[in-house]
């Protein structure tokens, strides 16, 4: 793993109306990755915006 993937794990993807996706940038935390989604839905277009982890998943907290 990089060391920009570490910092910046959170991902906006973009897909268009035929299919193709397309990475719309890289964010630090999930909030500001989703306030960027949801600004670009926002406008109305086609075309579909949704956040994605990259990386390994997060270990569940031990509850025990």
């Amino acid at each position: 793993m990089s060391e920009d993937s570490a910092v910046l794990p959170w991902l906006v993807i973009r897909q268009d109306d035929n299919g193709n996706r397309y990475r719309v940038g890289r964010y630090a935390t999930e909030v500001e990755a989703r306030k960027i989604a949801d600004s670009l839905d926002a406008r109305g277009h086609r075309q579909l915006y949704w956040v994605e982890r990259f990386g390994p998943a997060t270990p569940a907290p031990d509850l025990a």
